[in-house]
């Protein structure tokens, strides 16, 4: 009857202890749960982001679009002013190319020949030296050119197409009677140790 009572004291003691344990993982696993529901998520430190990332982000983006219209406006400053000097180089190249009288012939010709560039030159010196100049010793031939418009077809640094509305009065023989030619002549001109110089002359 002892070692029953006993025994059944030593169960009702183990089960005091096993409820008392899972009581207290029980409170544990709650307040892990309550951990987990009331511990903040990790905040974003905009101030930060917005220092370290937008602000350069943005910086960045506006040196490149200052860049670029500076460029722009480089780039249309040197643009009209190619236009410019070459339309006004072409309008004296015309003059000097297309002038000429019987005994300074040859004097103004060569000196127009230092206007000119590459195949032109060549094929214009050709041509001067072969036809026109003994022509107008010979026939007493003189010209007169004036450039009456211009107008930029194109024009870069380096490069320039012109066209220009040039009227040119021709006398053969002393006393003759002049006449007039207007033609329309579309210019090339490059750009060789700072001057313009023509690559081609071409009447239109």
């Amino acid at each position: 009857m002892t070692v029953l009572s006993e025994t059944e004291d030593t169960m009702v003691h183990d089960d005091e202890i096993a409820d008392t344990e899972a009581a207290e993982i029980e409170d544990t696993v709650e307040d892990y749960e309550d951990d987990e529901v009331e511990r903040p998520g990790k905040q974003i430190n905009w101030s930060r982001v917005f220092a370290f990332g937008v602000l350069p982000a943005l910086a960045l983006l506006l040196a490149l679009t200052a860049g670029y219209f500076k460029w722009v406006a480089v780039s249309g400053t040197e643009a009209a002013s190619a236009r410019t000097e070459s339309m006004r180089v072409a309008s004296e190249d015309a003059v000097a190319l297309l002038s000429y009288s019987p005994d300074s012939a040859e004097k103004d010709l060569g000196a127009a020949r230092d206007r000119l560039t590459g195949e032109f030159k060549d094929s214009y010196t050709e041509l001067t030296r072969k036809v026109v100049i003994p022509g107008a010793k010979e026939k007493r031939i003189s010209a007169i050119a004036k450039v009456n418009a211009a107008a930029s077809v194109s024009a870069s640094a380096s490069h320039a197409v012109v066209l220009l509305f040039v009227n040119q009065t021709v006398t053969i023989g002393d006393g003759g009677t002049p006449t007039d030619t207007q033609p329309v002549v579309r210019v090339v001109l490059k750009k060789v140790d700072g001057r313009w110089l023509v690559s081609h002359f071409d009447p239109v």
